[in-house]
């Protein structure tokens, strides 16, 4: 689930220690600073993102979710959707969507065997609902005590080595250790054999609870540094110890099963070596991590493998270049996208029906620039708060100019270029506009994190009475657009009032009341996330659940109390008197890159007809019928229909070419087929390809115009 990566750990860190099992999150924000992930390796590795990690659970690209709020998250805690490891456990009203595994792949590189070979969609087969940390206490208690079975067993197989540390995260465990010699994949089984010797010997794990003096005295007495590290960032007593047997242990809050015999052996897997840096540093000791999984049962982990293999399959990088989608190359700009012509007419295809539903929907649409002078961005905070995720500055005629990194100071420039009343409200703006934003190198990854994206921003500035009816009026747009891309399953959480915030009492009350007035109007469950809101105002966070049960953050809805402050936003009330608007930020791809990426991912590259950027493909018997090939595809195209003809080729490679570039239709042309003015057909489909046998042109084209009206999956 968002929740990225749900990295409570069982080390101590440079924060106070939780001693019980809700309060150990706490730990979590100190987790993520220890260690920086490298590369997944075979031996030690050098830093570098990890060849098969996902970031589905990457902090989403919009204005309401980044301002303020930008925190460096490592790649292996980068979850689904807009929840950061940062916040507080939800409390949570029952989900009608089953708590399933999120979509941050944990850098695995090798899944176990026994999985799917077919990557066009998920076969027919009973899907296993996975738990999460947060649903399940005892997966979070198996995984914890997996953890340190594992180091347990290293520290046994490799003498000399040095324990650092080793959370739960969202999809298993890792410990991060410092060897005299390298550790690789080839080791992990004989590290999976002694933990399984330990699990059979039911060792007990038991809590003890000593000063500080006597921890510093047993950690110098087996020499770990480490250990004394973290023991000196601990600021409360007493110090918590979790032991195992009586020869194993370490710095721990808990919680754990009872004895190692409660690990269900047969549901752990050792998945992968990296590499990491201790406390993040790129210039202290380089460590290697162990990644593992493990789940409550067999059949969970079955269904982990099959999902990660499955996610392997649909990596949107490797089909992005498989399809010829776009390009990112290092020679021209990392982070920055290229869309090639099947790629941009698929964005193109998104770009009109959004702005066909907005402007159904009562928006106005906007285009701003993408740069502006260093003032604007000043004045909104973004300079002070959001510095070190902006490109430089450029000098333009002694003028400072700035490469816009969110849409919104645009928009209430806009707002604020004349004097609005309180009979305008509430005004709907909404714009794909192209944002930059500096990510280290390390950080980026396909389409889910660039430098250079198009968010699909809308802003409503209105008046306090109509939050609620404008947030529901939002969710209704939300549900509708991504309905139309085949998602159905929804995780919907509400964000409230944060310790430290802008605003009145008041103002947090009404705004939080209308959002939750909305959400309960919609008719969605919801959870609560108390305290989990941004300073400036109360949000809404949606992930969609994709085909292979993967969540995904895309759409986000934040009330904003601080940029109409910041920037003397005003509208003239019935009295006369000038107030300040309420404004909402909007987001329901996130990002067009981000989405897209998604996109692929759910659909493995099969996009439905009317998405498809070559909806058919003519292909000729022979060299004969090359030119009428041409002739049905000039009449299909004046039908607005993406066609394309292919020859040069015996038929059966040139269909195996169609199905290996995932074209919807097949329109085989013969003798018989030109003679009679026809095409046979053969179209993609749920199941499997179907014939159709063969159809007039004329009427093909008119059932595609209406197939692609309706804007349906299959051509039938």
């Amino acid at each position: 689930m968002q929740s990225v990566a749900s990295t409570s750990g069982c080390h101590y860190s440079g924060m106070a220690a939780a001693r019980v099992w809700p309060a150990a999150r706490a730990l979590e924000k100190a987790i993520a600073r220890h260690v920086l992930p490298l590369r997944i390796s075979r031996g030690v590795s050098a830093p570098s993102l990890p060849p098969t990690f996902h970031t589905s659970s990457l902090p989403q690209p919009s204005c309401h979710h980044s301002l303020f709020s930008t925190t460096f998250i490592p790649p292996n805690l980068w979850s689904s959707a807009s929840s950061s490891p940062l916040l507080p456990s939800l409390s949570r009203r029952p989900l009608s969507v089953a708590a399933v595994a999120s979509t941050v792949q944990e850098s695995v590189a090798e899944a176990p065997q026994h999985v799917p070979k077919k990557p066009d969609g998920p076969p027919e087969r009973e899907r296993v609902e996975l738990p999460t940390n947060d649903s399940s206490e005892t997966l979070l208690k198996i995984r914890h005590t997996s953890a340190h079975v594992m180091a347990m067993a290293v520290q046994k197989l490799f003498p000399g080595t040095q324990v650092t540390i080793g959370p739960w995260i969202e999809k298993g465990f890792y410990y991060d250790f410092d060897t005299k010699e390298p550790i690789t994949d080839k080791d992990l089984k004989k590290i999976k054999k002694e933990m399984a010797r330990i699990i059979s010997k039911k060792l007990p794990l038991t809590r003890e609870e000593v000063t500080r003096e006597e921890a510093r005295r047993r950690i110098e007495e087996i020499q770990e540094p480490y250990k004394l590290e973290i023991l000196d960032g601990i600021k409360t007593e007493p110090i918590t110890i979790y032991k195992i047997g009586e020869d194993w242990w370490d710095l721990c809050a808990g919680p754990h099963v009872e004895h190692t015999g409660q690990l269900p052996v047969k549901a752990i897997e050792l998945e992968t070596v990296a590499g990491a840096y201790w406390r993040g540093d790129e210039n202290r000791q380089q460590l290697q991590r162990i990644y593992g999984t493990a789940w409550e049962n067999e059949a969970q982990l079955a269904e982990y493998v099959y999902r990660t293999e499955q996610a392997r399959l649909r990596d949107h990088r490797k089909l992005g270049q498989e399809l010829k989608l776009f390009s990112i190359q290092d020679e021209t700009g990392s982070g920055l996208v290229f869309w090639h012509p099947k790629g941009a007419m698929i964005r193109s295809i998104i770009e009109q029906y959004w702005k066909q539903q907005h402007l159904r929907n009562g928006y106005e649409l906007l285009s701003t620039p993408h740069v502006a002078k260093l003032e604007l961005w000043k004045t909104s905070g973004h300079f002070d708060f959001y510095k070190e995720n902006m490109f430089d500055q450029m000098a333009v005629e002694d003028e400072k100019y700035q490469l816009k990194p969110m849409n919104c100071p645009c928009h209430i420039a806009i707002y604020k270029d004349s004097l609005h009343s309180y009979r305008e409200l509430p005004i709907r703006w909404a714009e794909l506009g192209t944002v930059y934003r500096y990510e280290k190198s390390g950080t980026m990854h396909g389409l889910f994190r660039v430098r250079g994206f198009t968010q699909d921003d809308a802003h409503i500035f209105c008046l306090p009475s109509q939050i609620a009816d404008e947030i529901l009026g939002v969710l209704d747009l939300t549900e509708a657009i991504l309905r139309q891309f085949d998602f159905t399953k929804f995780e919907v959480n509400l964000s409230t009032r944060p310790e430290k915030a802008v605003g009145s009492d008041g103002i947090w009350e009404r705004a939080t009341t209308a959002l939750r007035e909305a959400l309960d109007r919609k008719g969605w469950e919801y959870g609560i996330d108390e305290g989990g809101g941004a300073f400036y105002g109360p949000k809404i966070d949606i992930k969609i659940e994709d085909a292979i049960g993967r969540r995904w953050q895309c759409s986000t809805i934040q009330v904003d109390f601080n940029l109409p402050e910041r920037f003397q936003m005003e509208y003239q009330d019935a009295d006369g008197e000038r107030k300040r608007p309420i404004m909402i930020h909007r987001a329901i791809f996130g990002s067009l890159e981000r989405f897209f990426g998604v996109l692929i991912e759910n659909y493995a590259g099969d996009f439905p007809l009317w998405l498809a950027p070559v909806q058919a493909r003519v292909l000729p018997i022979t060299d004969s019928q090359v030119e009428y090939a041409h002739r049905v595809a000039r009449q299909l195209k004046a039908h607005d229909i993406r066609v394309e003809v292919v020859s040069g080729e015996r038929l059966p490679k040139l269909v195996r070419n169609a199905n290996a570039d995932k074209i919807p239709l097949q329109l085989v042309v013969g003798k018989q087929e030109e003679e009679h003015g026809s095409v046979a057909i053969t179209a993609r489909g749920p199941n499997g390809d179907r014939k159709l046998g063969e159809v007039d042109v004329a009427e093909l084209a008119e059932r595609l115009k209406v197939a692609e009206a309706a804007k349906k999956r299959w051509f039938d």
